[in-house]
């Protein structure tokens, strides 16, 4: 029996273990540990990765996303419009903004529906935060003229989705600000927390610069309520020289997206997500490979006894199914995707064999020749 793990955290130190040590050796050799130049190099490199202006490394995503509301003007009162299928980052950083999460429905494509996003919106919606989920960049033609008609900001969750386009433009780049994860497990990971706030808007990136820096601006002097979130600088350096080869890495899942599409196709009792080039719009990276599956439990069973690692994203709950934070919404889409989603393996310590035998193995639950 073949073991296909859902991740494989420590091949993402072992694949890279020279680079990273000697990273390591010589950033620790100078006592390079905070604010270095290692993290002003990645954030201009990222900049430019992403065509935006600023680049703005922080301790992780929420942060990011936290931030990013602050310095876009959300408050106290301001309802921001979410997709309940989302971490709870995303709303957790609404809250702790001052605003009001709002979940709502998201469409066949996992991604918030803008036609639900127009249905919420009342007196007080102040802005839309779509996240970019698993890889793929939302309708932001659509969420953009729902913003434009409003006065409404966009603040966008690109947690997931760095490289991901929406015709030929960067997740991240379509709103006044977003914010980036680099956890392990991402796409562009870490070897613990990190994250980026990223903004075309440079009275943004300096509001956002002084939050996370106790409030001080680039003379040092204390000039609003802050707090401490910063990306050290070794995290920075070894992000630094990943995303250099970034491009190979983008290549090589959707090389594996397309050979799940190619091998379970035709198997009608899963719906896969769009193969790469099979929108022009959409130019997906393939963060996660989520599916959804009829007999989905008995699936991820059977997958599991077979040695292959999936994952439910979310533990199974969306936002608006945690009651214990006052949601009262009731969003009959998502309710009924919720118990069809599975992620499959989606890395790239993965071989194409692990790929194939996952598909084989799927294929026999269904009962379709391998």
């Amino acid at each position: 029996m073949r073991n296909v793990l859902f991740f494989n955290y420590p091949d993402l130190f072992a694949s890279q273990e020279e680079e990273f040590q000697q990273t390591f050796l010589d950033v620790g050799r100078r006592g390079a540990f905070i604010k270095q130049r290692e993290l002003k190099e990645f954030e201009k490199c990222l900049a430019s990765f992403l065509g935006v202006r600023h680049a703005l490394g922080v301790g992780n995503a929420t942060d990011g996303l936290e931030v990013a509301l602050l310095a876009a003007g959300v408050g106290p009162g301001d309802e921001v419009i979410l997709s309940s299928h989302t971490m709870l980052a995303t709303a957790v950083a609404v809250h702790f903004a001052g605003g009001t999460p709002v979940p709502v429905e998201c469409g066949p494509d996992h991604l918030i529906d803008p036609a639900a996003v127009e249905a919420a919106l009342t007196s007080r919606t102040r802005a839309i935060m779509p996240t970019q989920l698993n890889g793929r960049t939302c309708d932001m033609d659509a969420l953009g003229r729902i913003a434009e008609r409003h006065g409404l900001l966009i603040v966008e969750d690109a947690a997931q989705a760095l490289g991901s386009r929406y015709k030929g433009r960067c997740a991240g780049t379509f709103g006044i600000a977003s914010a980036i994860s680099f956890y392990p497990a991402k796409v562009l990971g870490c070897l613990g927390d990190g994250g980026a706030v990223v903004t075309n808007d440079t009275a943004v990136y300096e509001h956002a610069s002084e939050l996370c820096n106790f409030g001080r601006d680039a003379s040092g002097a204390v000039v609003r309520w802050g707090f401490n979130s910063r990306l050290d600088n070794l995290h920075a350096a070894m992000l630094h020289f990943q995303l250099n080869k970034y491009g190979q890495v983008m290549c090589r899942r959707r090389q594996l997206a397309a050979l799940y599409t190619e091998r379970l196709g035709d198997v009608a009792e899963i719906v896969l997500p769009p193969a790469p080039d099979s929108d022009p719009d959409h130019f997906d990276i393939y963060q996660n490979y989520e599916i959804e599956a009829e007999k989905r439990d008995e699936l991820k069973q059977h997958l599991k006894d077979h040695g292959i690692g999936t994952l439910i994203q979310w533990n199974g709950e969306a936002i608006h199914h945690l009651k214990a934070l006052g949601f009262t919404q009731q969003l009959r889409y998502t309710d009924r995707l919720f118990t069809r989603l599975l992620m499959l393996p989606m890395n790239m310590s993965l071989a194409d064999e692990d790929v194939h035998y996952v598909c084989d193995n799927i294929r026999e639950f269904y009962g379709y020749s391998q």
